[in-house]
C-alpha cells in the first residue's frame, strides 16, 4: 500500500476530493435543503452549523476519495468503462448502502427520502471523483 501512496497522482485526489466535497456542499445547502431537512424531521428548522457537521463529512469525502484512487491503480483501471463499473460499484455497493443503513434508524423519521436524498450525492459524488482520478491518472 505504500508503494501505491507514492504512485499516485496527488493532484488528482486532492482535486477529486474538492469537486465531490463541493458538490456536497451544494447538494445539502442549495439543491436539496428543503427535501433534505425534511428527511431529518427538521423542516422548520436551522440545521446546526458546528465545525464537525463541516468537517466530519469533509474527512471521510476525502478518506473515500483516497481510497477510490488506491483502489483504482491497484485494479490498473485502463478504459473510462472500467472506470464507470467501478465508481458504480464503489457507489451502489458501499456508499448508497452504507448511507441507506445509518439512514434505517429511529433518529431519522423519513429514511427512504434521506437515503434517496445522500445516497444520489455519493453515487454522483465518486461518479465525478472516479472522472477526474482516471483523467488525470
Amino acid at each position: 500500500m505504500i508503494n501505491q501512496l507514492a504512485n499516485l497522482n496527488w493532484i488528482s485526489v486532492l482535486l477529486a476530493f474538492i469537486v465531490y466535497n463541493g458538490i456536497g456542499a451544494l447538494w445539502f445547502t442549495l439543491l436539496f435543503a428543503k427535501a433534505y431537512k425534511i428527511s431529518l424531521g427538521k423542516a422548520n428548522e436551522a440545521l446546526p452549523n458546528n465545525p464537525i457537521f463541516i468537517a466530519g463529512p469533509a474527512i471521510c469525502t476525502f478518506v473515500v476519495t483516497l481510497t477510490s484512487a488506491i483502489l483504482m491503480y491497484a485494479l490498473n483501471i485502463q478504459s473510462m468503462g472500467g472506470m464507470v463499473e467501478f465508481c458504480l460499484l464503489i457507489g451502489i455497493g458501499f456508499l448508497v448502502a452504507n448511507t441507506t443503513n445509518i439512514a434505517i434508524n429511529p433518529n431519522i423519521p423519513r429514511p427512504i427520502l434521506y437515503s434517496a436524498i445522500s445516497g444520489s450525492y455519493h453515487l454522483v459524488g465518486i461518479l465525478l471523483a472516479g472522472l477526474i482520478l482516471f483523467l488525470m491518472k
